[in-house]
């Protein structure tokens, strides 16, 4: 499985159209194969920050979410609304069973 976490914080007068933009790419995201979660959150320290965690079932299955234009036209709209103000960072993991 594969986890991405991202934050991108708005700039100044930005955060409704980055809500926007992020509540449909996540809607969008969880229609195509091999996505098991995509969620975005506000911080609760600096409520122009969301926070994006996704699960994937395999790095096939991330790369041709990266492939999809309205993908590649999110992250546009993100790097406009926030200056560049964003990270991504991709984990391999394995699911462990609980005590």
């Amino acid at each position: 499985m594969i986890i991405v976490h991202g934050t991108a914080t708005a700039t100044e007068g930005n955060l409704g159209e980055l809500l926007d933009a992020s509540r449909a790419h996540v809607a969008r995201s969880l229609t195509e194969p091999g996505c098991i979660s995509h969620e975005v959150t506000q911080g609760v320290d600096d409520p122009n920050r969301l926070v994006f965690i996704e699960r994937w079932q395999d790095m096939d299955a991330l790369e041709a979410h990266f492939t999809v234009p309205a993908s590649a036209e999110f992250g546009a709209t993100v790097a406009r609304l926030t200056a560049g103000a964003f990270t991504l960072e991709m984990f391999e993991a394995e699911e462990l069973a609980g005590p």
